[in-house]
């Protein structure tokens, strides 16, 4: 786990108490109310998953939260039930940088996964990460252990990982799937380091947007 050093508290607004309190009553009444709506969908496409590809229709995966604990994030499954084990197989289609790792043309994405990911709909159950408190509705992207394994001492990473991972964030409004490690990095800090209460919301509108058009999802 990363430390995390005082002055960064008196520099980042959202961990102060007042605005953190503001920002977690925000992210319990959007998920509250986001998860009442959706949840016919999300059955539906639930049970769509099933029925395509025999397994568990939610994908559960350890990833980074606030102050590097780790949590179980969830999502809907996009890929086949062996996907992992397979990892090796595709390696080569990597089109980023290690440690991450991206593919347009992943062999072991599903038919109903590929319109999932592209519409950003496999995301939707991470509103329950939201509501338990592992999440926010907006905020740096949730990242895999491994991707900040070798870095997490870094003050720029410690600094980065002061900030809850988001369901909507900078880096969804600015390429999403097309941002290398660098540049996804300099968006999350640029949140850190200018966070509002406004600022979230308008990420949370930006990001719809950007959802509906498909802009760099895959």
């Amino acid at each position: 786990m990363a430390t995390v050093h005082t002055s960064f508290v008196e520099a980042v607004p959202y961990l102060r108490p007042g605005t953190a309190a503001l920002k977690r009553a925000f992210d319990l009444i959007v998920g509250f109310a986001l998860l009442i709506v959706i949840s016919p969908a999300l059955l539906a496409l639930m049970a769509a998953i099933a029925i395509e590809s025999p397994g568990n229709p939610i994908f559960v995966q350890q990833r980074l939260g606030q102050h590097g604990r780790r949590f179980r994030l969830y999502k809907l499954r996009t890929m086949v039930p062996d996907a992992e084990r397979r990892r090796a197989e595709v390696e080569h289609l990597n089109e980023s940088k290690p440690p991450l790792f991206k593919a347009r043309n992943d062999p072991r994405l599903t038919r109903l996964g590929r319109f999932l990911r592209a519409s950003s709909l496999d995301e939707l159950p991470q509103l329950v990460n939201v509501v338990r408190g592992e999440m926010s509705i907006v905020g740096p992207r949730p990242r895999l252990p491994h991707e900040f394994e070798a870095v997490i001492d870094r003050p720029d990473i410690v600094r980065r990982m002061t900030a809850k991972p988001g369901l909507a964030g900078f880096w969804q409004v600015s390429g999403r799937a097309d941002n290398n490690f660098d540049e996804a990095l300099a968006l999350d800090l640029y949140y850190v380091d200018h966070w509002s209460f406004w600022f979230d919301v308008k990420l949370m509108f930006h990001t719809f947007w950007v959802v509906v058009t498909g802009h760099g999802a895959y």
